[in-house]
């Protein structure tokens, strides 16, 4: 007698709907993006890094975009660069914890291109070091920009998004604004703020038009943690956050992150996690938050330990790494180093993905030119 297994059969129908499914939600996923030719986008924070890569992708998607930063020449040169791609650009001097410097950025943007269809909430700063290091002003100073950056261009932008009932806001926040990292409290505190700003903002607009997005990346290589400021024992802890922000297999590309957060935006996403790490932390971390924390704590317990009083002396990522004499340092850390040379985190230095040409990057030395607070607008790169 010859028996049949017929199992096979009976998992081609189930297989066939799982296909059928995976080809519906792309199909849906597809329809639902918007067309971004012509919108105007505003990013603060691009003049370099990510900022400058995401004003460099809503340029190829059509866009006109306007960029903001507090370095007037770190502007001028994403601005010229931008636009010699053939990108349709203003460049305003803006401090996003200024409120009055982000109804004049808003307003600026207005006369210009008519209106701001696209805000991208990307200015953000970065202080590594133990708890002991950190000052009262540390916090108010990453509550400025992370937070209160956040909601001063929301507020000026929605008015005008309601009377059109369209809209996006893309709120780039980070994972740890999801799971609170030692060493990173006055960062992962604001963060913290505008995950939740963004997630109810996202709530309280439903069905208005206006959608807002909610941008969580892990680690990416950008390189910016050449203009991180460090606290504590600079050597130590600029070690382990560079080589964080730079090996392959714990950060992600920077292009792709703008290409994906682009894309996000176009369809709409409630949310996005970037990088696979980040998903993976942020899913544990939901399902077992004591686990995390008590892991976390381990992590802290290897982090360099809080030194005397002068430990508050902070110390920006780019100096640190002048004064360092580790060859090992410097292979481990080349994916870094050479994103912060094409995405103009280096002072002085000029981007070759934005302006498209091979100009050489200033050495990692170089003195900071960044000038805190503005009071005025900046210039303007006309299209």
């Amino acid at each position: 007698m010859e028996t049949r297994w017929s199992g096979g059969n009976k998992l081609l129908p189930l297989a066939a709907g799982i296909g059928a499914a995976v080809i519906g939600r792309e199909a849906w996923r597809r329809a639902r993006q918007a067309d971004l030719q012509g919108q105007v986008a505003l990013v603060t924070g691009g003049s370099r890094g990510l900022g400058l890569l995401l004003a460099r992708e809503f340029a190829r998607q059509g866009c006109r975009v306007a960029i903001c930063a507090r370095d007037e020449a770190e502007l001028e040169r994403a601005g010229q660069g931008l636009a010699e791609t053939g990108a349709q650009v203003l460049a305003v001097r803006c401090d996003v914890a200024d409120r009055a410097d982000v109804e004049r950025l808003v307003d600026e943007v207005t006369r210009q291109f008519g209106r701001v269809d696209i805000l991208v909430n990307n200015a953000g700063i970065i202080e590594v070091g133990p708890l002991p290091t950190m000052t009262l002003a540390d916090f108010e100073a990453a509550m400025g920009v992370m937070f209160w950056g956040v909601l001063y261009p929301t507020l000026a932008v929605l008015p005008r998004m309601r009377e059109r009932r369209r809209g996006s806001i893309v709120n780039i926040t980070s994972i740890g604004g999801k799971v609170s990292v030692p060493h990173l409290l006055p960062y992962g505190a604001a963060k913290f703020a505008a995950v939740g700003l963004s997630e109810g903002l996202g709530a309280e607009l439903a069905g208005t038009g206006i959608r807002v997005t909610t941008v969580a990346p892990g680690l990416m290589r950008t390189g910016s943690y050449v203009n991180a400021s460090f606290k504590g024992h600079h050597n130590a802890e600029f070690t382990w956050f560079a080589l964080g922000a730079s090996l392959p297999l714990v950060s992600m590309d920077a292009e792709r992150a703008a290409r994906q957060i682009v894309a996000a935006t176009k369809r709409g996403d409630a949310e996005v996690i970037l990088s696979l790490p980040a998903a993976v932390l942020a899913r544990v971390h939901g399902l077992f938050p004591g686990l995390t924390a008590d892991v976390l704590g381990l992590v802290n317990r290897v982090l360099p330990a809080a030194p005397s009083e002068s430990g508050r002396r902070s110390e920006r990522g780019v100096e640190i790494q002048a004064g360092m004499d580790s060859e090992l340092l410097r292979v481990l850390t080349a994916w870094g180093h050479a994103a912060a040379q094409r995405f103009d985190e280096f002072p002085g230095a000029r981007s070759t993905v934005a302006g498209g040409q091979d100009e050489q990057p200033a050495p990692a030395g170089e003195p900071s030119q960044e000038t805190g607070a503005p009071t005025a607008n900046g210039p303007s790169v006309a299209p």
